[in-house]
């Protein structure tokens, strides 16, 4: 008889567990969609930036690779391998500092030379279709974090609203060259997107997503303070 109370406490946890489970699963899903457009992204912008001269979609595609590495550490963390997430952080701190020098120093010279970068149509639609995809996105996975106690998706979720606000600023810039011949608005975007790639290495990756304990399925607790 003694048993009769453990089982039934066994029974009631089942359904938790399980919407547990089904979170964890479309929390992969939507880190794998960000993952896999992020990638489509940067090889478009990087290529329409390198074939128009612009140095802001060039950088765009950069900092949308940056998140694409953020997503691939999500889904380390997801899977329990702490260690090799935390290594690949500090690569990718490394790949962020490289990557924001180069275009800020692309920018500055391109304001000084004087570069006038052709018009990017290709350039200004993506721009326009990731300004109405990532807000969905985003609001999707701080949702799905909030539910899970995961400080890690909701990091991410605002790393993909941030990818919007660089998108807007964007298409700004190549609206303003392409419709107004405006062709310092160019590198001024792309001084703005280096600034917040610099930001997203110094904040985004430094602890404010470092605990996705409470993401594993039965899970109850957090390993260290990073998660409150």
């Amino acid at each position: 008889m003694s048993s009769w109370p453990v089982q039934i406490g066994a029974r009631k946890k089942q359904p938790a567990d399980l919407e547990r489970a089904r979170l964890v699963r479309r929390a992969k899903l939507l880190a794998w969609v960000g993952v896999g457009w992020h990638g489509v992204e940067a090889a478009i912008a990087v290529g329409a930036g390198l074939v128009a001269g612009s140095i802001a979609l060039v950088g765009f595609g950069a900092d949308t690779l940056i998140e694409a590495i953020a997503g691939f550490v999500l889904l380390r963390r997801f899977a329990a391998s702490r260690a090799s997430s935390e290594e690949a952080e500090r690569r990718a701190q490394k790949l962020i500092a490289l990557i924001a020098a180069y275009v800020g120093f692309e920018a500055v010279r391109s304001l000084l030379a004087r570069d006038r970068p052709e018009a990017s149509w290709v350039g200004i639609g993506l721009s326009i279709v990731t300004l109405l995809t990532m807000p969905p996105l985003a609001i999707a996975k701080g949702r799905i974090g909030e539910a899970l106690g995961s400080s890690a998706t909701k990091s991410e979720g605002q790393q993909n609203m941030l990818c919007a606000y660089l998108s807007a600023a964007l298409l700004a810039g190549l609206g303003a060259n392409a419709l107004f011949g405006l062709w310092w608005a160019d590198p001024v975007a792309a001084l703005l997107i280096a600034g917040v790639a610099v930001k997203e290495g110094r904040e985004a990756w430094r602890g404010e997503s470092c605990c996705t304990a409470p993401v594993v399925v039965g899970g109850d607790s957090c390993d260290d303070d990073c998660c409150r």
